[in-house]
Formats: C-alpha cells, sequence, structure tokens
C-alpha cells in the first residue's frame, strides 16, 4: 500500500476536507479464540516501503512494528482469509480468492474471504489508488505459498516421507508414489500453529498458473443478482430507529436560531442539537422525514462564488505560497529557443460528482462502551479511527463492518454518515440507521476536484518535442509528469483554496492530467502536420506505453480507414498506478447543430499479468462509460453556496443510448508482476474524444465536459 510519500496519499492528505489521518500499530488479534483449531500464518512486516500499517508523526514516517495476514483452515477444509480490503462492485473478493487458491492448489470454492471488519482483520490503508491486485494480491499468494509448503511438511511427518515427494493439489496433500491423499482439513485437525511467511516465498509463476489467469465468475455472484447479499441500508439491529439530519442552507453556514417545537410534538420522534449539528431520531422514517420537516431553521450564510468565477478563483495565489516543488530538468528557455513550432494552451476541468449507485449510509449502535457502526465506506480503519477522536474514545472502543458495497469510485473514505448515525445513537440510547438521500449525496458528499491546467510546449520541425511546461492548479499531481521523452520540461502542481469540499474519485487528477497532456499533443501534432499516433511514437521511448497505442490503433484500423462526413478520430494515452493505457475514439457531429455522439471505443490496456480476464474487461469497459459523464456532459452547478443540480434528473450521467461500440484490447504480459486496473482504464477516453471531435469538425474544446445541451461547446475554431 502506498505511503505518505506517495502521490496518492499526498492528494488524499490535500482533498479530503482537511479530515485528519491517524495510523495506528497493528493490534494482536484474538483469532484463535474465534476460529478454534487449524492453520494460523502470520506475514511479518520488515520495511516501511510499501506496507499498510505504521504510525505517522509530524516530519517522520515511523517503521511499523508488523504487518499481519491471516489465513485459517478449519477442520472441514474450509479456508478464510482476512484482509482489511473492501469489495465495491470491483470483484476483487473474486480476484484475491484466485490468487489464493492458485498458492494454496485449491478450488475457489473453498475460500471464503473476511472482508473490513475492524476487529476481525489486520490493519489497513484501505481500497484505492489500484493498490489491492499489487501489493494485497501479493501479499495473500504468500501467506498462500507459506501455509502450502507447511501443509506439506506436517503431512511429510505424519507419513514418514521426505516432503519433497509430496504435492499439494485440489485441496489436498498428494503422495502420488504411494497413492493417497489427506484433505487440508485433516492434516491441520487438532493443531494451532504459526508460521512466518519467508522473505521470498516461492510463488507459482504466472506461466504456470491454473485457477489465477483464468475468467472464475463473480464468487458471490448469485447473492447479488438474487437480492440476498445485504447492504448498509438492509442492515436491522433490535430497537433500531431511524435518524434523519438537517442539513445546512449553504456551504459553511451556521445556525442563527432553530425551533424544534412542532418537530418534538410529533409522538415517536426525538430531536438532538448539538452545536451547529441537528437530526431527529424516530420509530420509522416516516415519522423521522416528518420530524426534519417540522423543524424551523435560520443560517448565517457566507459569500459564495458560482462557476462563473470557478477557474480565476482556483488561479489566485495561496498566503502560504505553493507547497510542491516543480519537476525541472534541462532548460525550459532553452527549449523554446531551440523550437520550430510553439504552443501555449489553457485546460479546465468541472467538479463532477460520484453518483455511486448506493448513497452514504450507515448503522450505529452503542452497547456497554463499545461503538460498532455498520457502514459502505473504502476506508474502514480509517473511520474507525473518525469515531474514535469524535467521540473521544480508544480505537479498540470502535468496531467498524464493511458490507460488500454498492459502489464508492474513491467517494466513500470518509466517515459522514457514520458519524451522524453514531452521534444519534449515542443521544437517544438506541441503534440508528441513517441513509442520505439522493439530494444529499449530490449536495454533501465531495466531489472530484476542479482544475485549471496550462501547457506550453515547443518542438522542432522534424516533430522532436524540444521544451514542455506544465502548470496543474487544484486538480492534483497523479500522472502530471509526461511520459514523452523531453530533455528540457517543467512541472509544478499548485494547491488552490477549493470553493467546494472536494476529494479522491477514480483516477483523480490523471484524468484531468491525460485530457490537457494528449490534447496538447494532439494540437501540437496538427501544428506540425504529423499524424497524432507517429509524433507520440516517435517521442517515446517507454516500450510499454508505445505497445499499448500500436495494439488500440492496430485494432482501431488508424491509419487503413477513413472517417465518413461528420466523423472523425482521435487518439490518446498514458500510464498511472502500473497500468498502460491507449484509446482509440471515433466521434460523430451533425454539421447544422453540432450534437455529437460517441461511435466506437477501441481501448488497449496492459497492467502487467492478468488475474482475471473478464473482471478486467469489465473494469476497462466501466471506465470507459464512466469516462463518458465527465467527458462530455457531467458538471456539478453550484451558485449562493448550495448545489443547484442535485438530482438525476439535473445531472447528467450516462444513459443507455450514450454508450458506443466498446472493444477492449488486453495486452497480458506474464514476464511482468500484476498492477491494479480499477482507476488507470478511465484516462484515455476524455482526451481520445476531444481529439476526435476536432478531427470531426474542426471545434477545439479544451474543457471538460465538453457538450452543453448535447451540443459541442464552440471554443475556437482551426
Amino acid at each position: 500500500m502506498s505511503t505518505p510519500e506517495t502521490d496518492l496519499d499526498r492528494e488524499i492528505l490535500e482533498h479530503e476536507v482537511s479530515r485528519r489521518l491517524h495510523w495506528f500499530d497493528v493490534d494482536r488479534r484474538k483469532f484463535l479464540q474465534l476460529l478454534g483449531g487449524g492453520l494460523l500464518v502470520c506475514a511479518r512486516s520488515r520495511t516501511a516501503r510499501g506496507q499498510e500499517s505504521g504510525r505517522a508523526r509530524p516530519g517522520e514516517r515511523e517503521l511499523p512494528k508488523e504487518m499481519s495476514a491471516w489465513l485459517h483452515i478449519g477442520r472441514d477444509g474450509k479456508i478464510t482469509v482476512f484482509t482489511g480490503k473492501v469489495e465495491m462492485g470491483q470483484n476483487i473478493r473474486t480476484s484475491l480468492a484466485q490468487q489464493i487458491a492458485e498458492e494454496l492448489k485449491c478450488p475457489v470454492e473453498g475460500i471464503t474471504l473476511l472482508m473490513g471488519d475492524t476487529e476481525r482483520v489486520p490493519w489497513d490503508a484501505g481500497t484505492f489508488g489500484s493498490r489491492t491486485t499489487p501489493t494485497m494480491g501479493k501479499q495473500l499468494r504468500a501467506v498462500a505459498a507459506a501455509a502450502r509448503e507447511k501443509l506439506i511438511d506436517l503431512q511429510a511427518e505424519h507419513w514418514d516421507v521426505d516432503p519433497s515427494t509430496l504435492t499439494a493439489a485440489g485441496g489436498k496433500i498428494v503422495d502420488a508414489a504411494h497413492k493417497r491423499a489427506a484433505p487440508y482439513g485433516d492434516v491441520t485437525f487438532g493443531k494451532n500453529l504459526i508460521k512466518d511467511v519467508p522473505d521470498e516465498p516461492r510463488l507459482s509463476p504466472a506461466s504456470d498458473w491454473k485457477v489465477a489467469g483464468t475468467s472464475v465468475r463473480k464468487v458471490n455472484g448469485p447473492d447479488i443478482v438474487t437480492g440476498k447479499h445485504l447492504y448498509t441500508s438492509d442492515v436491522t439491529r433490535p430497537g433500531m430507529v431511524y435518524g434523519k439530519v438537517l442539513r445546512p442552507a449553504g456551504f459553511g453556514a451556521t445556525l442563527a436560531s432553530l425551533d424544534a417545537s412542532a418537530a418534538e410534538a410529533i409522538s415517536g420522534a426525538k430531536v438532538v442539537r448539538d452545536g451547529d449539528f441537528v437530526g431527529v431520531a424516530a420509530t420509522d422514517l416516516y415519522t423521522a422525514e416528518r420530524a426534519l420537516a417540522a423543524l424551523s431553521a435560520k443560517w448565517d450564510l457566507p459569500a459564495a462564488i458560482s462557476n462563473k468565477e470557478l477557474f480565476e478563483e482556483l488561479k489566485k495565489p495561496q498566503p502560504s505560497g505553493d507547497r510542491n516543488e516543480p519537476r525541472v530538468s534541462g532548460s525550459v528557455e532553452e527549449g523554446m529557443g531551440n523550437a520550430a513550432v510553439k504552443l501555449s494552451r489553457t485546460y479546465t476541468v468541472e467538479y463532477i460528482a460520484h453518483a455511486p449507485l448506493e448513497p452514504r449510509a450507515a448503522v450505529a449502535e452503542w452497547k456497554l462502551g463499545v461503538l460498532s457502526v455498520w457502514t459502505g465506506t473504502q476506508r474502514p480503519f480509517a473511520v474507525r479511527d473518525e469515531l474514535a477522536e469524535a467521540f473521544r474514545i480508544a480505537p479498540d472502543k470502535v468496531r467498524v463492518f464493511v458490507p460488500d458495497t454498492g459502489s464508492a469510485y474513491g467517494g466513500k473514505h470518509t466517515g459522514d454518515a457514520a458519524l451522524e448515525a453514531a452521534r444519534l445513537s449515542r443521544a437517544v440510547g438506541r441503534p440508528v440507521k441513517l441513509t442520505w438521500t439522493r439530494e444529499e449525496e449530490f449536495s454533501w458528499a465531495y466531489f472530484r476536484p476542479a482544475g485549471v491546467i496550462e501547457v506550453s510546449s515547443g518542438a522542432s520541425r522534424e516533430g522532436t518535442i524540444t521544451a514542455w511546461e506544465f502548470h496543474n492548479y487544484n486538480s492534483g499531481p497523479a500522472a502530471i509528469a509526461t511520459p514523452y521523452t523531453v530533455a528540457n520540461q517543467k512541472i509544478q502542481f499548485h494547491p488552490s483554496k477549493s470553493p467546494l469540499r472536494q476529494g479522491s474519485y477514480r483516477g483523480l487528477a490523471a484524468t484531468a492530467n491525460h485530457f490537457a497532456r494528449e490534447s496538447h499533443m494532439d494540437e501540437l501534432a496538427r501544428e506540425l502536420k504529423m499524424d497524432p499516433l507517429a509524433f507520440r511514437l516517435k517521442n517515446l521511448a517507454d516500450p510499454r506505453l508505445k505497445a499499448v497505442f500500436e495494439a488500440a490503433a492496430k485494432s482501431f484500423g488508424w491509419g487503413k480507414r477513413k472517417p465518413g462526413p461528420g466523423r472523425g478520430f482521435g487518439i490518446a494515452g498514458g500510464v498511472e498506478k502500473g497500468g498502460y493505457v491507449a484509446a482509440c475514439a471515433e466521434v460523430e457531429v451533425e454539421k447544422s447543430s453540432r450534437k455529437a455522439r460517441i461511435v466506437k471505443v477501441v481501448e488497449a490496456f496492459e497492467c502487467g499479468a492478468v488475474i482475471n480476464p473478464d473482471g478486467l474487461r469489465n473494469q476497462v469497459e466501466g471506465s470507459v462509460v464512466q469516462a463518458i459523464g465527465g467527458a462530455l456532459f457531467e458538471r456539478v452547478l453550484f451558485e449562493g453556496g448550495r448545489i443547484v443540480n442535485p438530482k438525476f434528473s439535473s445531472y447528467r450521467v450516462p444513459r443507455i443510448t450514450d454508450v458506443p461500440s466498446i472493444e477492449v484490447v488486453i495486452l497480458d504480459r506474464k514476464d511482468l508482476p500484476p498492477a491494479g486496473a480499477g482507476e488507470t482504464p478511465i484516462v484515455g477516453l476524455a482526451p481520445a474524444v476531444a481529439n476526435a471531435i476536432f478531427a470531426a469538425c474542426g471545434v477545439r474544446v479544451s474543457g471538460l465536459p465538453f457538450l452543453a445541451d448535447g451540443v459541442v461547446r464552440e471554443e475556437k475554431r482551426a
């Protein structure tokens, strides 16, 4: 898992609404009490780099004492694996199970993952940053491999044979020479044995995979489809009541006065006030909503800007100055002086909402001084720590459960609903369920940061980039470095004071930075009168990025087929979080109305060895569809401290009719370790579509989203 020194964590620290991050040492778990006899495998951490636990102090990072990944094999042979990662629809429950099954040489069906229960799983920073596969996947593979070796040793001792004569297969230890086998449950029966994972475990190479590398079906898919699976909003507790929270009249508003008499007169309802926090709890949801509507509040609102002033606001210098030093190599001035073609452009991105299928929800219960909370979050331990800090109790007095969650896209890092439900529960002395409405989700959750990006470049007449200067204001530093070979460059991220609450989003700033960079590369290529693909390849040294560009272009037919009337082709690509992506898009723009639609997308993706090909293809396709919204029409509108489009009827997301033909080309590199794929596939679509729009109608759109009421926004013409 990434450490605070990485761009990803810096962005979380900077963008997550002033929430403090806390780091705690791993506590010893009472697993043997909970599980009974069997084999328990612990992985001991020896370095801070790449680990997922520890404690941060101002100015330093303390080495974690221990990180443990637990695997238990029961008498019945069932295998339970404990992880702090959570399932949000990305299907890591399946892909992690595949990796464990591969090393343990057992069926996927025999593995159960216990995820996101802070009392029963090892500490984990959270599920974000495309880190589950390369870090937790590798860790659990090592644990499973160690367990496999231990099982062989145990049975070899029992049979009094050389361990090298035994193998593991089908959930059994097999002695082929004597035609006998022992199920794992028999091997571990009556034993409580602990084994440390070696520093260099013997992992199965990807070329030999039999379970990993195949398209295994979603392990709990039937429960999802049939409705058996319970989400947070389905959780009930004995004596539970329903909570609602009074929302301010606008961002930054303070409560001037409150008349709660009408609400307090409603039978079955109780009003809770704590400073500016006001909520109600009632025996049923309808009564809670009636009581909330009966509250009469007056608010003091600070001055607030609207979308019209947004980009000027983000460019304002900050009193503390820039905290991020520029990345400089060579001399941009010298490179510009040697350039035959020079170009300067400004690109912008608006705030967009996460719009998850499942709005924030939580059930909170206080019992004997212990707080238990069920909630959908990407970071159960961080939410535990938020709750502990808010109520001034020890973290071990808080337990957070995360049911498999109905999507997050980076939007569920904080414990908003959990804090609210716990506050109400403590006040009324009963368990409280609190579920945000769709309007609350759109208005009070954080957004993907807006940004302004300024790019200046120079190139020789032969097409070599001689200078590159790139400044990002507010949207973030992820993928800010150019993957192209440029001797003279200056790249800098400038934090801004955001008028809206902002935080992580799928791909976060990588989408904005790829949009600006790849749009600019296209403009520069056209100034040079070069083919956009040839120009990119000329300035690329990275063979993996070259490979995805060439794969996407080949499947798309780049350079071999001509666009029809009113149609244009665009290409874009890049690298982020260990994933390499290239996208080709075909766009149709009506000449008279400038109405636009995406006709076809071909996206090539490479993230090392592939764990589940169908799962990866689903991730890429889902990223493309989600990217369509941010590229074409998603935009948070705000004025007077309020969000003015807080509903799906006014906040446009992709619909079935917006989805083009999508072809996914997967490059499976079994010679490379697996990387994550939850985020990077989203970054290629927007610039590819922008470049295709220009090719179709000669209009260069330099701001996301591209369309207004379905029509291409005209900014400048060629």
